[in-house]
């Protein structure tokens, strides 16, 4: 059938099952805007771009599907810069357009024009300009896959304004996207794992680093069969909170610079350390030349760049996390590992009985009790988005998820602003769920 490319773009996304598009019309996205009305699509006015994109990560990360944001050409564009970076820094899979000048302007500086594509290229897993019609179905279906494949990220699509109003006759071909140089699976040798069973068989002291990945891949279960199986304590990244519950016994808490005391004195003493889809970022290492210095590493990331690139291991694994951990585990023995969970405890100390209900009332109202409450009160249970800064660190600290996707935050860069636009996409992500943000 015969359409426009504005058409052709809303057919598209509902064809790839997007439900909802985060953003704000401007002069060189009006013929996208037109065509709306005609296509089952909700779009959520957002009151800034960097908003927009916010709302998708939001989205996305609650709901484990694609997110999209829709911006107009220049100021429109530049201004989802920080929010595509917060995507590609914490691996949330969305996917941006933004409208562009005319093709017969592209390259005169003319009004809002600007190289969305040139200024993108570092912080997108790939990006694309659209002057044709003809190629806006072919690119919109590669992004999506490119956005949620291997490890998830965000895509960019600049569309001239003349590729929105040409009209074409609409092709839709369900066939696999293949990609030339992009390959987001990976086959581990069959050595790999068996040398990852016998660390683990082997260790008297491990600890499992729980990320981002956990939740990423589905691997919650098994990675708590794991850990159950060979009595494995779990100590958890900022983004992997969630992907065990805070109140399984073998869940020890935060890791890194905010995180607990004996957290960190566990994967100083370990004498093996399974990292389990996380990158080793510096708030967890401190100086990597002293970071747990005594013990073996397997690091299991679907990223291959991750491998060694802070921390040498001594088993690399590149693969998704759930299939790798189905391949390790029925070679995994029975196992207690008793003195080194009682030498935790005693690290612990008074600090194992805590309750911050406990405190001494002093005529002085804490966030700590605030954040505490809200946790009772929800039983752990809701979607909680925090802003970036000491509110962030409390939410941490005081909030125990006990579901996956649960607390969502900007780990990587560290957005300020983030919590609010991200707290409305989750939302709509998640409309069963009650959603708290937290900021200070």
């Amino acid at each position: 059938m015969k359409m426009t490319g504005a058409q052709a773009f809303w057919e598209t996304l509902v064809r790839l099952d997007v439900k909802y598009v985060f953003g704000i019309p401007g002069g060189s996205t009006l013929p996208i805007y037109d065509a709306l009305p005609n296509y089952p699509i909700h779009h959520i006015l957002a009151r800034q771009e960097q908003g927009a994109v916010h709302m998708a990560n939001g989205y996305a990360q609650s709901s484990r599907k694609v997110g999209v944001a829709l911006a107009t050409s220049g100021p429109g564009a530049t201004n989802m810069v920080t929010g595509i970076a917060t995507a590609m820094m914490d691996s949330i899979p969305i996917v941006c357009f933004t409208g562009q000048v005319g093709s017969h302007l592209v390259g005169t500086d003319a009004f809002q024009e600007v190289d969305v594509t040139g200024i993108t290229i570092p912080i997108t897993k790939h990006n694309y300009i659209v002057t044709r019609a003809s190629d806006l179905v072919p690119a919109m279906r590669e992004a999506f896959y490119i956005a949620r494949s291997g490890r998830p990220g965000p895509v960019l699509i600049d569309i001239t304004k003349d590729a929105q109003q040409e009209v074409i006759e609409f092709e839709w071909e369900e066939k696999e996207i293949t990609l030339p140089g992009y390959r987001p699976e990976y086959k581990t040798k069959p050595e790999q794992f068996n040398k990852a069973i016998e660390l683990i068989n082997k260790a008297k002291q491990p600890v499992i680093l729980a990320g981002h990945g956990i939740s990423m891949s589905g691997a919650s279960d098994i990675v708590l069969e794991l850990a159950e199986r060979a009595n494995i304590p779990i100590a958890m990244t900022l983004l992997g909170i969630g992907s065990v519950p805070a109140s399984h016994p073998l869940n020890l808490g935060m890791m890194g610079m905010h995180g607990e005391a004996w957290v960190n004195h566990a994967i100083q003493n370990a004498d093996l350390l399974l990292a389990f889809g996380m990158r080793f970022e510096d708030r967890v290492t401190g100086t990597p030349g002293t970071y747990a210095v005594n013990a073996k590493k397997i690091h299991i990331d679907i990223d291959p760049t991750e491998i060694n690139k802070i921390i040498k291991a001594d088993v690399g694994i590149v693969g998704d996390l759930k299939d790798t951990l189905e391949k390790i585990l029925p070679g995994v023995v029975t196992n207690r590992h008793d003195e080194w969970m009682a030498r935790i405890d005693e690290m612990k100390g008074e600090a194992a009985v805590r309750d911050i209900k406990n405190l001494p009332d002093i005529g002085h109202l804490y966030v700590a009790h605030v954040i505490n409450d809200i946790w009772q009160f929800t039983e752990g249970r809701a979607v909680v988005v925090s802003d970036v800064g000491q509110n962030q660190m409390w939410e941490a600290q005081y909030y125990h998820h006990e579901e996956e996707n649960s607390l969502i935050t900007s780990g990587g860069l560290g957005t300020m602003g983030f919590a609010l636009p991200t707290a409305i996409g989750a939302k709509f992500g998640r409309p069963d769920k009650e959603v708290w943000v937290i900021v200070g």
